[in-house]
């Protein structure tokens, strides 16, 4: 049985009462591997990035995510300065982000020559992680332009109602991190809305809208966390990570550390596109909206 086959199949029947880490895979050569967990915010600042409810130290995510590192063999630096991206990113063996700009005001957590910087090393090859408000980072809600970085991360995030109790449908139960959690995952979360899909997401979970409550998630299933290629590189993406507990939910620590995992090349996922044929209609809501209505009589 393969390594990773071993490990995740071991804790299956028992999610959430296996050893840590359930979920993560470490590289072949078991080579210490360097994540940068990059959470700068220039628009909303989530509580799990707000370094001033933990007095200017690390944030909630921040910290949990270098506990992780720690008993699973990889190093996390977290950072909230872009100058970091100033420098070698060489030295980084996955790059994820936490992060959140502000459109109206057009201020983002790195500038466009880093972003430059960002993509053609991900493009190289360089792993990308993205979690929660990610896809709200480089976003043009009022244009049907795609900006190169959300073309990255493989779509954009348009808003969210109120956090309600719902399922995401396992679209690929063979993905790395996602063994053993059945047909559904039922959380309570923040759960986002997105709009311009790339055409060629590997769809992981869907969101499941049927008995969602608010108008924003009146429409067909979605993709809700998914992963591709861009590039050389390596992307996934969940939407998953708003609250403290989700951060404190084993299901969702096994599905961060498996797409992690994944992205940094220790787990092998088969990941054809699969958005038109799991979400068929995953931009039915977006087409209306961005449609302008018929002149009337």
């Amino acid at each position: 049985m393969h390594r990773r086959e071993m490990l995740l199949t071991a804790g299956a029947a028992v999610i959430g009462l296996s050893a840590f880490p359930l979920g993560w895979v470490s590289a072949a050569d078991n080579k210490k591997q360097k994540i940068l967990y990059y959470t700068k915010s220039a628009g909303f600042v989530h509580p799990e990035v707000d370094r001033k409810l933990t007095g200017g130290k690390l944030s909630r995510s921040e910290k949990l995510l270098t506990e992780w590192g720690e008993k699973s063999g990889f190093e996390v630096l977290c950072s909230q300065d872009p100058a970091v991206f100033d420098g070698d990113l060489d030295q980084f063996d996955a790059i994820a982000f936490y992060t959140s700009s502000d459109y109206k005001a057009n201020k983002h957590p790195i500038s466009d020559e880093q972003k430059k910087k960002l993509l053609n090393s991900i493009k190289s090859g360089k792993p990308f992680v993205g979690i929660h408000s990610a896809t709200d980072t480089f976003r043009k809600p009022d244009s049907p332009e795609i900006d190169p970085y959300i073309a990255m991360i493989g779509a954009e995030f348009i808003k969210h109602d109120a956090q309600q109790k719902a399922k995401n449908r396992v679209a690929d139960p063979k993905f790395p991190g996602m063994e053993g959690l059945g047909e559904y995952i039922e959380l309570h979360e923040e759960w986002y809305t997105f709009k311009k899909y790339a055409k060629d997401l590997h769809v992981i979970l869907v969101q499941e809208t049927e008995g969602m409550k608010g108008p924003t998630y009146q429409r067909p299933p979605f993709p809700a966390t998914w992963a591709h290629k861009y590039g050389k590189g390596r992307v996934f993406y969940t939407s998953l990570g708003h609250r403290e507990d989700i951060w404190k939910n084993k299901i969702f620590r096994q599905i961060l550390l498996g797409g992690i995992a994944w992205a940094l090349g220790n787990a092998k996922a088969e990941i054809p596109p699969n958005i038109d044929q799991v979400t068929p209609d995953a931009e039915v809501l977006s087409k209306i909206k961005t449609v302008a209505p018929k002149a009337t009589n």
